[in-house]
């Protein structure tokens, strides 16, 4: 296990300096965040952006993310082109050292919540999502983190129309096209592409989400056999309906060589299908986070891991979901779980390191 940490670039209120002394942390996971999505990113951007995390003693060996443009999620207008671009960046950043590529093919939006300083009993504030509040947003006029804010509302409106005319069947035929193109250029580069679920993995605002449950994540693996073609297996996101059984999950798609990044994090749910994020201690939440990481290490997860959203706690004021202080909690309890699991099974499984 490679344990990472997010960090959204020189304007994040957390800095390299703040990351370098989280114990175990070994990267930075991390993107070029002022190039619009399905344009190339300038090889002078990534190569400075390399060399800053360095400074510091980080590596960095995980992007996330290279937005997919919404023409190669629609099959229209410039999908061709954009599909080319997103080939020369896998390219771009394999040579400077990348080794996984996080990506999702969520339309329009990013994860969605309903409020994203919800006091909880215990004095911090969390990002939640009440469906009630969901059922009364106006997509056209929220803004949240995670969305593109570059659309105008009339842009809004016509790309859900668009999707709701498309159907989940037409995403899942424009999501195989796009895996088909460019899993030869990240199998030849030695990238792993690492989709993340939706999240929540349901249907928001009627638009069609497919990476939601087993049975869908089993479909889009079919698309393309072999181990560059995985997934950002994502607890909180899979975890968040009940339906989802996370620790099968990941003893099934570990054992198949098929997660090459693991987001960590525990969400609690409510009754009515509502959830909220909590810390990341299994107590705290609907999710075992122990079982979660006991099936990693069974069967032999070498791959990157990072602790996912946190609370805001101790005062802390910065970007929704990801402050400094709950994230590097996280980070120490998943490597105190990670140690004793090694402690306890010195004679574990051994299985080729892939990065």
């Amino acid at each position: 296990m490679k344990m990472t940490f997010r960090w959204y670039g020189k304007d994040d209120p957390v800095t390299l300096e703040n990351i370098r002394q989280i114990p175990g942390v070994e990267g930075v996971v991390t993107a070029v965040y002022d190039v619009p999505p399905g344009a190339v990113w300038p090889m002078d951007s990534i190569r400075n952006l390399k060399a800053d995390i360095g400074k510091h003693g980080l590596s960095m060996e995980v992007i996330e993310s290279v937005p997919v443009h919404e023409d190669i999620k629609l099959g229209r207008g410039r999908c061709a082109e954009y599909i080319e671009n997103y080939k020369e960046n896998i390219r771009r950043l394999a040579s400077v050292g990348v080794k996984c590529i996080c990506y999702n093919f969520m339309p329009v939006f990013d994860w969605t919540r309903s409020r994203l300083n919800q006091p909880l009993a215990d004095g911090s504030n969390a990002l939640v999502y009440y469906k009630k509040d969901v059922e009364q947003m106006d997509p056209k006029k929220a803004r949240l983190p995670g969305w593109d804010t570059s659309y105008a509302p009339e842009e809004i409106s016509g790309l859900i129309s668009a999707y709701q005319k498309l159907g989940a069947e037409g995403l899942w035929k424009n999501l195989e096209h796009f895996i088909l193109e460019i899993m030869p250029v990240a199998k030849e580069c030695d990238v792993y592409m690492g989709i993340h679920p939706d999240d929540p993995p349901w249907p928001v605002f009627g638009l069609p989400r497919i990476i939601t449950d087993e049975k869908n994540i089993d479909r889009l693996l079919g698309i393309y056999d072999d181990p560059h073609h995985g997934l950002t297996l994502c607890s909180g996101s899979l975890g968040c309906a009940r339906k989802n059984d996370i620790v099968r999950m990941v003893r099934k798609y570990s054992a198949m060589n098929r997660i090459c990044f693991a987001h960590v994090r525990n969400v609690k749910i409510l009754e009515d299908g509502s959830f909220e994020e909590s810390s990341h201690l299994s107590r705290d939440g609907s999710l075992d986070i122990y079982e979660i990481l006991k099936a990693y290490h069974d069967t032999g997860f070498d791959g990157y891991v990072r602790p996912d959203h946190g609370r805001m706690i101790w005062g802390e004021q910065g970007k929704p979901g990801y402050g400094l202080f709950d994230r590097a909690l996280g980070a120490a309890y998943i490597n105190g779980i990670w140690e004793a699991l090694e402690k306890e099974n010195k004679d574990g499984n051994s299985k080729e390191n892939r990065f």
